[in-house]
């Protein structure tokens, strides 16, 4: 009946806040499987089975001379690596509480750290994948050479952010047009599988393909990375600046059509996910 108040200081309520986030993180990567391991392991496997697709692909088909000259299993992995981080962020902001969830009458949950656990989530998973595999591979394979491996986690981190920004764009619209969000993820997902670009090289592409494939962020990521990655290549036809600046301006949108939502929430649309 009554509610006592509490005056909270600008500090407080920052550590109230960031200690939500991680509950509701370990909250999200515990949702594909009780036990985080297996969670961590099942997103390994599942890089693992697309790095063996894409080796046995360009080796049958005899495409291993497109790739950057140096290690040809690092070249794969870069894109892999990249595009399931862009593509498991989206997928879980866009899976993420909406303001007619039953979370959300818990105060003070709300949807913005429901959408920051998601994408930490995400994150959190990625990297300790992409660590346990490079781990193996240099323990079983040799030394793991990687030129500049900051520039290179950066664009990981990049990849991450546009992932995000795609997926509040797909939230925003997600109660709106549940069916319509559904099959966009989907086609985006899988769409991206080529126009990500992770199988080509950007310098050695003509122009006329180049136009097919510089439209999305995605593809400007995984090229810049290669260009931190390998020391004997550097990327012409791309740019991280402009991944950037469209990720920050498609995260913008996506904020803002989740803020109408959000106020013209009702609880009829959780029937509808």
């Amino acid at each position: 009946m009554f509610t006592p108040q509490r005056s909270e200081t600008m500090v407080g309520s920052a550590f109230t806040t960031l200690e939500l986030i991680y509950h509701n993180t370990v909250r999200s990567v515990r949702k594909g499987h009780e036990n985080a391991f297996i969670s961590l392991l099942n997103n390994i496997v599942q890089s693992l089975i697309l790095v063996g697709v894409f080796y046995f692909m360009f080796d049958i088909l005899g495409m291993r001379g497109s790739a950057i000259r140096g290690d040809f299993l690092l070249f794969i992995m870069s894109g892999i690596f990249l595009f399931m981080t862009h593509t498991k962020t989206m997928s879980a902001v866009v899976s993420s509480e909406g303001p007619a969830s039953p979370m959300m009458n818990h105060l003070p949950m709300n949807t913005a750290i429901a959408i920051a656990s998601a994408a930490v989530g995400a994150l959190y998973i990625q990297v300790l994948s992409v660590v346990a595999i490079l781990g193996v591979y240099a323990a079983g394979w040799g030394p793991l050479a990687i030129e500049e491996p900051a520039g290179a986690f950066g664009m990981l981190l990049l990849a991450w952010f546009s992932g995000l920004a795609v997926g509040l764009v797909f939230l925003g619209l997600k109660p709106w047009f549940p069916g319509f969000v559904s099959i966009g993820t989907s086609i985006y997902a899988r769409a991206n599988m080529i126009a990500s670009g992770k199988m080509f090289v950007a310098n050695a592409m003509p122009a006329y393909m180049l136009a097919l494939f510089d439209w999305n962020p995605l593809f400007h990521v995984i090229d810049q990375s290669r260009g931190f990655a390998f020391i004997n290549y550097n990327p012409h036809y791309s740019s991280w600046s402009y991944a950037l600046y469209v990720s920050l301006a498609l995260a913008m949108i996506g904020l803002m059509g989740e803020f109408y939502t959000r106020r013209h929430a009702s609880i009829s649309w959780q029937a509808r996910r």
